[in-house]
């Protein structure tokens, strides 16, 4: 039975402003106003056995937005809705669909899902249209029918049983899948598909705000060859998508699958009253600099629902976060006796399926007071209606932080979220400015189809599927000719009277996985089990060097695993159970490579560039971090391989004026050029829809002579985050300018210029990087005169140990510009124009195992 609510959301929001009046945590309450519902009824009504179907589930009008659908999906339009969280985007899709397919025997339909286990939600709610006679041996047996419709439907991915799948195969009116299944386990077989896709009148993409960056990039090739494979069987499938609010939905739908889409997105849902929550953590030193544990924040908010009978969400940004939290939750809920510990889980990828799945239901029928969830439950899962969601972080979008608030307070419910703010920049900046939040639209998703890391991999998949013609070539992108010219170099591809052909054994598309780009998968097992060794869990390569090194700290489920051996020839992680009292941070060293200049201008007299980097790390030794106290109690070393990552990356080298601007108010341009470059990540992340933790920074003067701030997209060949940077690099600066300007402290913190925060640090945030905090004088003072802006005058004298570097880092400065100068003297040698970038190119021959050409 689904838990009762017990207290009234208001009640929540005056316990959750109780804790916080001691400290004044709680910097901001925003309220949402309850809205109405709108209806009106579809052009044409509906049929009657959908009318039953609906009615059975308390239904008897549809909302606006869910009209217009109908009636735009009924006119055969490609579609997206873009309405809020709980809003019923599932009928816009599910009414035409079951329509069409009882209407039309042959007809078939297939939904994608960015996860398994927003598949299987969704079939249970189609179970609910369903015949209850029906065979189940092609549904969900625990999902219950009771509806009008005739038709089969079911789950084919990764979990189904290989009985089953034939079974799909050959009855399922509706198929339900994610990308992933789709390029690796039907599109490569489609042959056996041909009945399928012959009769494809529907392809429905939910959560498609999710396919941005690499996954997205990857997804739009996948739609490409299912789009070529239904139209080499006679199809051309309808598509409907539906997205949480984005400011692009249909320029993204049309990325990803090459139509063109009308958007649905005037939301007539209702909505209960919702109070937004900024919460602070107070600081805890003299000098301002440190705060209190975000962590320890969400654990005693969380702990404080919990015990008053709050059913509660919190969200963290990484796997190893949900661990801690649980593992901080269950001791001080053990504390109270009566099994509440056992009432909280964590949820996450690395789980089991059966693991996943018995929480979601657990969550649904109240068993459960509450879950700490990576962003895995932030997509349209159904959990029920739950009181509150705790944010621990700002999740690096506005989109994700309204999806993940959303997941409290469904339908008209009353519910309060609250953002618990980290100790760093962006966070800081909307505890300061919250209106910045509330008053500005949603991100635009960024994907790149023809990005030739990507390209080169769905090319061989599209050619081992069908034969592609030299007219097609075009249609994958500028540089798919000399792609495929690469192929046929390395004997994977042959033209045959103008066709392309693939001639290796086996499917490309089983070395190919979309979630990134790292081809090589770690697998994690446990050892020292009575009943043998069982696999705990999966990590990409460049994630498996810091978090399952040797002497690493491995957290499931709340239990400690320590790394006995990471194998980097069989790409296994050898781990055993260890009752320990901390976890693990793994610290590494890089430095950049400039392969090409792609783009150069000037900015006032400051040089800004933009090409193709190698970025070179390696993994160098770890940190133990005590549970709780987070202090440091022992470090180890590492002998691990050194990863280059090729990509693209913006660069900002400060004129010889600017930097001797620096110098003459007494202070170290090295400093201001750091403090930049450590907020420019979480401003970037405002201009395009990235993460933070998706852009890597540097300074350098190596690479072009002079000192400059180095900005990268951490994913091979770029993903256009550090391309558009390049562009909107005057207003990035102004941001960055101005987030520092707003910071209180005196010559800065880990809030406003921070201090260097490697990308394993982003794992937990409250783990601070121990270095030298740069001088947030000089960041402003540099920033300044690199906008061109009246001279910013130093509040203060800088500490003497920054004078005595000051005289040396002029002279330095003027050498080097004295060098640059005259080497921009000389001719540069002739630019050669080939459909291919030559860097590209190269790269591409070395992955294929090429000859330099």
């Amino acid at each position: 039975m689904k838990r009762r609510r017990t207290r009234e959301s208001t009640d929540l929001l005056g316990r959750i402003l109780t804790l916080a009046a001691e400290d004044g945590q709680a910097v901001h309450v925003h309220e949402i106003p309850p809205r109405e519902a709108r209806t009106a009824p579809p052009r044409r009504p509906l049929s009657d056995p959908m009318r039953e179907a609906l009615l059975q589930m308390g239904i008897a009008d549809l909302y606006t937005h869910q009209a217009r659908a109908v009636d735009l999906a009924r006119d055969g339009r490609d579609l997206v809705i873009v309405t809020g969280t709980a809003s019923g985007k599932t009928l816009c899709y599910n009414i035409p669909v079951l329509e069409t397919i009882a209407q039309h025997k042959d007809a078939r339909a297939l939904y994608l899902f960015p996860t398994k286990a927003l598949a299987q939600d969704q079939l249970r709610t189609l179970r609910r249209f369903q015949r209850p006679d029906l065979d189940a041996g092609v549904i969900d047996e625990e999902a219950v029918a009771g509806g009008p419709f005739d038709f089969h439907a079911g789950t084919y991915d990764g979990d189904t049983p290989q009985t089953l799948r034939t079974n799909l195969r050959e009855h399922a009116r509706i198929l339900l899948t994610n990308p992933d299944m789709l390029h690796s386990g039907i599109l490569p077989n489609h042959a056996r598909w041909a009945e399928f896709f012959g009769r494809l009148s529907f392809v429905v993409a939910d959560e498609i705000h999710v396919y941005r960056g690499i996954f997205g990039s990857h997804t739009a090739n996948v739609f490409r060859r299912l789009l070529r494979i239904a139209e080499h069987y006679g199809a051309r499938p309808q598509i409907i998508c539906a997205s949480a609010t984005i400011a692009n939905p249909a320029e993204l739908a049309q990325r990803l699958t090459g139509r063109v889409f009308d958007t649905v997105e005037e939301d007539g849902s209702p909505r209960g009253r919702k109070h937004f929550v900024f919460w602070n953590p107070p600081r805890i030193d003299r000098a301002g600099l440190e705060r209190r544990s975000s962590n320890i924040e969400a654990r005693d908010l969380f702990v404080s629902m919990i015990r008053s009978g709050f059913q509660s969400i919190v969200f963290v940004r990484a796997r190893l976060l949900t661990e801690v939290i649980l593992r901080y939750c269950q001791e001080e809920l053990a504390k109270d006796g009566g099994g509440l510990a056992k009432k909280v889980r964590a949820y996450r990828g690395g789980y089991l399926p059966e693991e996943r799945r018995a929480i979601e239901k657990a969550l649904f029928d109240g068993e459960l007071r509450g879950v700490i969830s990576t962003n895995a439950l932030e997509l349209g899962i159904d959990v029920g209606s739950l009181d509150a969601a705790v944010l621990v972080g700002f999740p690096g979008t506005i989109a994700s932080t309204w999806q993940q608030a959303g997941r409290a307070g469904r339908r008209e419910d009353e519910s309060v979220a609250i953002l618990v703010g980290h100790n760093l920049p962006i966070d800081q900046y909307l505890m300061r400015h919250p209106n910045y939040f509330f008053e500005r639209t949603p991100e635009h998703a960024v994907v790149d189809p023809e990005n030739p890391h990507i390209l080169l991999s769905h090319l061989r998949c599209a050619i081992y599927e069908l034969p592609l013609k030299r007219q097609e070539e075009r249609d994958w992108g500028e540089y798919a000719p000399a792609i495929l010219d690469l192929l046929s170099e390395h004997g994977e591809a042959k033209e045959v009277k103008g066709r392309w052909y693939y001639t290796k054994d086996g499917y490309p598309a089983h070395g190919v996985s979309l979630r990134n780009t790292a081809e090589n998968v770690y697998t994690i097992v446990e050892t020292g089990r009575g009943d043998g060794n069982r696999v705990i869990g999966t990590i990409d390569e460049p994630s498996a060097f810091p978090q399952v090194h040797p002497q690493a700290i491995y957290m499931h489920d709340a239990e400690t695993f320590l790394v006995d051996k990471l194998d980097t020839q069989e790409k296994v992680a050898y781990v055993h159970r260890a009752d320990v009292d901390y976890y693990t941070q793994a610290m590494s060293d890089s430095h950049i490579e400039v392969v090409r200049t792609e783009l150069e201008r000037r900015m006032l007299e400051n040089e800004i560039g933009f090409g193709d980097l190698n970025v070179h790390s390696k993994v160098c030794m770890f940190k133990k971090i005590k549970f709780g106290s987070r202090d440091s109690i022992g470090y180890g070393n590492l002998e691990l391989p050194s990863q280059t990552l090729e990509t693209n990356g913006a660069w900002i080298a400060p004129s010889l004026e600017v930097l001797t601007k620096v110098t003459r108010y007494g202070r170290v341009p090295a400093e201001g050029l750091w403090g930049i470059a450590n907020v420019l990540p979480d401003v970037v992340s405002l201009f395009a829809m990235c993460d933070p933790v998706d852009l890597g920074t540097a300074v350098d003067s190596k690479n072009v002579g002079v000192p400059a701030v180095f900005l990268y997209d951490k994913y091979p060949g770029g993903l256009g985050f550090a391309q558009k940077s390049y562009h909107m690099i005057e207003a990035i600066l102004e941001a960055a300018c101005d987030l520092i300007h707003a910071c209180p402290c005196d010559d800065g913190c880990p809030s406003c210029v921070g201090a260097p925060l490697p990308a394993q640090m982003q794992q937990d945030p409250d783990v601070m990087g121990k270095g030298r905090i740069p001088d947030k004088e000089a960041a402003l003072v540099m920033l300044h005169a690199l906008l061109g802006m009246p001279d910013y005058v130093p509040k203060g004298p800088p500490d003497e140990s920054r004078l005595e570097r000051v005289a040396k880092e002029q002279a330095k400065v003027v050498r080097q510009h004295a060098i640059h100068a005259g080497e921009e003297e000389a001719p540069l040698p002739p630019r050669v124009v080939t459909p291919l970038p030559a860097d590209i190119a190269e790269r591409l021959r070395r992955r294929l195992g090429l000859r330099k050409s």
